[in-house]
């Protein structure tokens, strides 16, 4: 892997006013990976794209794409950059093919001659043909990841790319940007989805109102992770609260229900003694995944600190 960066951003500040959207950001984008930009709606992250795509400019900081910045290279800070800020736009009542034709001419015409190759590998073969208008929203989606590969880019950037899908669709989107990963495109992507990042992402950079909560792997993310809760109602759950100190587990009490966490075999031997005492059990599910849990910590706890190196701990980024 190259020592030069992808995409290197320090201190990076956006202002609107007496709103800051982004908040001296610190990020480092290696060169072959997929990176997520991770965030609730208005975390800031659309902002941070929109800098790096040179639609603003930062009121402070340093963006760097492959070691170019937009002061001294202007536009050709983007060479090898490829992607779409929120939803792709085509003309509805030309068809895909054609709309990929015009876009390749406003473009040089250099991609023109990679049309098919890129609607194989959006899987948009077959339909190429029909009108854009007649597209689902996830085949519109796709076509803009086919539009963005004309250049032959080195880096991707996509913008909550499955946002708005239904679930074959995000599938779809998922499988396709770890095709285009497996081939060594770099892949830099915001969402608000901690499956999708879990799922496709190596790196991630959690955003909260404009600041860093969490620089650092996926794999260090799921260590700090808290236990998965099982959630338990009877039909008295005091009483089954009262058993919890003749098991290995932890219980409470919220949202009417019981959160029971501890390791599988004593959860299984309190339900089996709550079961044994006589009371009757309701229900029994699996609460939020322990990603998802730390999600909600990290972006819904007190304001977030000044952005920090990656690999932040989890009690530093929720001071």
């Amino acid at each position: 892997m190259s020592e030069l960066l992808a995409v290197q951003a320090e201190g990076l500040t956006k202002r609107y006013g007496a709103l800051t959207a982004v908040d001296g950001i610190s990020m480092r984008v290696a060169q072959g990976e997929v990176y997520g930009v991770l965030g609730p709606n208005g975390a800031g992250k659309t902002t941070f794209l929109r800098m790096l795509f040179g639609l603003i400019r930062p009121d402070a900081g340093q963006l760097e794409v492959f070691g170019r910045t937009w002061a001294e290279h202007g536009t050709a800070a983007l060479d090898g950059v490829a992607g779409f800020i929120e939803s792709p736009r085509f003309y509805p009542y030309l068809s895909g093919r054609r709309n990929l034709q015009l876009l390749a001419g406003l473009d040089g015409g250099s991609g023109a001659d990679r049309i098919e190759e890129v609607l194989e590998v959006v899987d948009l073969t077959g339909r190429e043909g029909d009108k854009v208008a007649g597209y689902s929203f996830g085949m519109r989606q796709r076509l803009g990841v086919a539009a963005s590969l004309l250049r032959d880019p080195r880096l991707l950037v996509l913008d909550e790319p499955a946002n708005g899908l239904d679930p074959a669709g995000i599938r779809d989107m998922r499988a396709l940007v770890k095709r285009l990963a497996a081939s060594g495109l770099t892949v830099l992507l915001s969402s608000h989805d901690m499956d999708e990042v879990e799922e496709i992402c190596d790196n991630v950079t959690i955003m909260k109102r404009g600041s860093v909560a969490y620089h650092g792997t996926i794999a260090d993310l799921r260590r700090q992770a808290p236990p998965q809760a099982h959630l338990l109602r009877t039909n008295d759950d005091t009483a089954a609260l009262a058993l919890a100190g003749r098991a290995d587990v932890s219980v409470s009490a919220a949202d009417g229900q019981l959160a029971v966490h501890g390791q599988q075999t004593a959860i299984d031997a309190y339900v089996a003694d709550v079961v044994g005492s006589g009371l009757a059990i309701r229900s029994l599910t699996l609460g939020e995944a322990p990603l998802e849990s730390l999600f909600f910590m990290l972006t819904e706890s007190a304001p977030a600190t000044t952005a920090t190196p990656a690999h932040t701990d989890l009690e530093e980024a929720t001071r």
